[in-house]
């Protein structure tokens, strides 16, 4: 069992608030009374929880981060970027993969609200407005992040991804590109769909005609990518794209995968292919990748900034912190 400050006061002869006195203000204690205290402390290895003690005065020292995909690099590096400015503040992160199941979801959130965090920060999945309605309710702030936030009551920090779609189709077009896929889902993500609106709009205003077709995935990952693209390369050659947009990294990875595999296509050639995040891996693919930055760790370091300082001031009001896109040109959209 963990050494309690009644066994150090029992071993020292002295009250539990002697005890406490030593803690926190030895000033006020005789000298008698703090040897014998730390002369208990080290023959019983005492440990401090400061935790426990902040979080009775109501003050804790963690955060929760709730993210959708651990395993894309997009989302560790946000949450690098929290970590970085958490530890500035004495603060601890608490994270959990939700892995775009939103039963994992619920129970990571439950556990924070549980542990009373000071803050929670949260990529969501699925509809989670009825539960982050409860941490309010509970006086625990709340931020979501790579989300903007519809509801007028939580922060948010985010990246434009509608300008963000628009960008990498209309650099497509620029590039001469007339027949583009849409690759990504599920449509029940907020980014896929923002990103897909956006494209829409480009291929819609552009000064020459241009097809838009979506191709959908189950998941945003390099496995989903790499099965597009080799569902694509079924098709008779003269009805290929000659661009695809990816709604993130990682399907933009897998569907290089297929489409360079055996030199069965030329990119960007053939085809070109545009994804979305510029994740460290997009600069090093075979064929270096064009993609739309997000500035991920500046998203992290804001979030836990504003959810910080709303835990300090119930009272601040809300506000959508919403970073541009940047536009990076690689080797996969321009040869």
């Amino acid at each position: 069992m963990p050494v309690s400050i009644r066994d150090v006061a029992l071993r020292a002869g002295v009250s539990v608030g002697t005890v406490s006195n030593v803690l926190n203000r030895p000033e006020e204690v005789s000298s008698d009374s703090v040897a014998r205290v730390s002369r208990a402390i080290e023959e019983l290895g005492y440990v401090r929880n400061d935790a426990a003690r902040k979080l009775r005065a109501g003050v804790s020292t963690t955060v929760g981060f709730v993210v959708l995909d651990g395993q894309n690099p997009f989302y560790s590096d946000v949450v690098r970027g929290a970590e970085d400015e958490a530890s500035s503040h004495g603060i601890a992160i608490l994270y959990g993969n939700t892995d775009e199941d939103p039963s994992r979801e619920k129970v990571y959130l439950d556990l924070f609200r549980e542990q009373q965090v000071r803050g929670l920060l949260i990529a969501p999945y699925g509809d989670v407005m009825t539960q982050l309605r409860r941490f309010r309710a509970s006086g625990i702030a709340t931020v979501l992040v790579d989300r903007f936030s519809a509801d007028s009551g939580f922060s948010s920090v985010s990246v434009d991804s509608v300008a963000g779609g628009r960008l990498a189709v209309e650099h497509l077009i620029e590039a001469g590109r007339r027949r583009i896929a849409f690759v990504g889902g599920p449509f029940d993500m907020r980014q896929v769909t923002d990103r897909l609106a956006g494209a829409r709009a480009a291929a819609e205003n552009a000064a020459v005609h241009v097809d838009l077709e979506v191709v959908p995935t189950a998941a945003m990952t390099v496995a989903e990518g790499a099965a597009a693209g080799a569902r694509l390369l079924t098709r008779p050659r003269r009805e290929w794209p000659d661009a695809l947009f990816a709604s993130n990294d990682l399907l933009a990875l897998g569907l290089l995968q297929s489409l360079v595999s055996g030199g069965r296509v030329l990119v960007p050639g053939e085809i070109a292919l545009i994804g979305f995040d510029d994740i460290p891996f997009a600069s090093a693919a075979a064929v270096p990748l064009s993609s739309i930055r997000q500035p991920s760790r500046m998203i992290g370091r804001t979030a836990l900034r504003i959810v910080l300082e709303e835990a300090a001031d119930p009272e601040s009001i809300p506000r959508q912190t919403v970073f541009p896109p940047e536009l990076i040109v690689r080797r996969s959209t321009t040869g």
